[in-house]
């Protein structure tokens, strides 16, 4: 089972504190509070949990009477998650005698990160190829696996058990995020990654450990506790912000790639902001200038099922009649049924061109292809 705290230095933040170490100690005191999206998280990791388990034929009691958000998509992608397991495992099996599936492994990395664990949600020891997968639930934020520094870690700690086990030549560290539709793969030579704990990871924490070092701020900032007050992230935002924005055509090309660069950071932080200096004022803060006012309310029925009825007894039908969304219908009638009956139905529209960075991973758009498509919609 997962460990019931939480590591200073422990390997989901890793991106964070590697990046700017003084980090870790700054939010250390930060009170830590739960959504209800890490909620909803943890019931799906507790049902892979148990699926697993039983699926590999190990003891594990019955988890689904404490699910608060049990649902019936919840089930489907756990039961998607374990045969992804299991295929693994089974490729495991043609390489290996005598491959072993550890479920939620208590992960200690102390050897190269003072005080710190994890737990990794599915291992796969074998020789040849250690397997590492991460289940993540989310559907915010499309996590890659490729040199990322948590399932490095959590390979790190799986070696530690395994390395002396099993002739381990490779770790494969998998992000599976099912309702984001990533299977996310990276592989790395052992030695390659002995290598990075050695050289980048050990001085680091150290570093981590103890406070010390520079300030940096990035996309590691946007699960800090301190990232609505933290002043090196204000620094570098203002800085943005006290430029004299002119009319577009009036910037070089080279200001409006630092202002795209650097737009949805600052728009970020400044609803972060915004939060923060609200919650303090429900508590009781009193900002300068600053009131807390009731916001704009929308009417609604205190008795929907009383109006309902009233409508009805006056002659008149109070609903409409309309056509369940894609994913409703197919929580209705189960993935397979509605594949069957209406999969020829189902077509994706182009999405609406929007601007990001060279690394995102979609194609470039093209105005051509776009063309030919509304000029086929309009003869169809």
């Amino acid at each position: 089972m997962a460990a019931n705290s939480h590591a200073l230095l422990g390997p989901s933040s890793a991106k964070r504190w590697l990046s700017c170490t003084p980090s870790a100690r700054l939010t250390e005191s930060i009170e830590d509070t739960e959504s209800v999206f890490a909620a909803e998280g943890t019931d799906a990791h507790a049902l892979c949990e148990y699926k697993l388990r039983k699926s590999v034929g190990l003891p594990v009691p019955d988890v689904l009477p404490k699910l608060e958000y049990y649902s019936k998509e919840m089930e489907d992608y756990a039961d998607d998650y374990v045969s992804f397991i299991l295929e693994l495992y089974e490729e495991a099996k043609t390489k290996c005698k005598d491959p072993l599936v550890l479920v939620e492994q208590y992960l200690d990395l102390e050897k190269y990160v003072p005080e710190s664990f994890g737990t990794g949600d599915a291992l796969i020891a074998s020789d040849g190829t250690l397997y590492i997968i991460d289940y993540k639930y989310g559907k915010g934020v499309s996590v890659d696996a490729k040199e990322n520094p948590q399932m490095k870690l959590y390979a790190l700690g799986a070696l530690e058990i395994f390395d002396c086990l099993y002739d381990i030549k490779e770790v494969s560290m998998t992000i599976y995020q099912p309702r984001l539709g990533n299977v996310s793969n990276f592989a790395m030579k052992k030695d390659d990654l002995y290598k990075w704990a050695n050289e980048i990871v050990k001085p680091k924490a150290v570093d981590a450990f103890k406070g010390i070092g520079e300030f940096h701020c990035g996309a590691w900032c946007q699960f800090c506790k301190a990232r609505a007050t933290c002043r090196e992230r204000a620094n570098s935002n203002l800085k943005l912000a006290s430029k004299d924005f002119a009319d577009p055509p009036l910037l070089t090309d080279e200001e409006v790639e630092e202002v795209l660069g650097k737009v949805d950071e600052l728009a970020s932080w400044a609803e972060e902001v915004k939060a923060y200096a609200l919650d303090e004022a429900l508590k009781g803060k009193k900002w300068n200038g600053y009131k807390v006012v009731e916001g704009r309310s929308i009417r609604k029925y205190s008795n929907e099922p009383e109006v309902a009825k009233t409508v009805e007894e006056a002659g008149f039908d109070p609903y409409e009649k309309k056509l369940l969304s894609i994913t409703e219908m197919q929580k209705r009638i189960g993935k397979s049924k509605f594949t069957e009956l209406l999969d020829r139905f189902v077509v994706k529209p182009q999405g609406k061109p929007t601007l990001v960075q060279e690394s995102d991973k979609r194609p470039e758009f093209s105005t051509a292809a776009a063309d030919f498509k509304t000029d086929n919609r309009e003869e169809n």
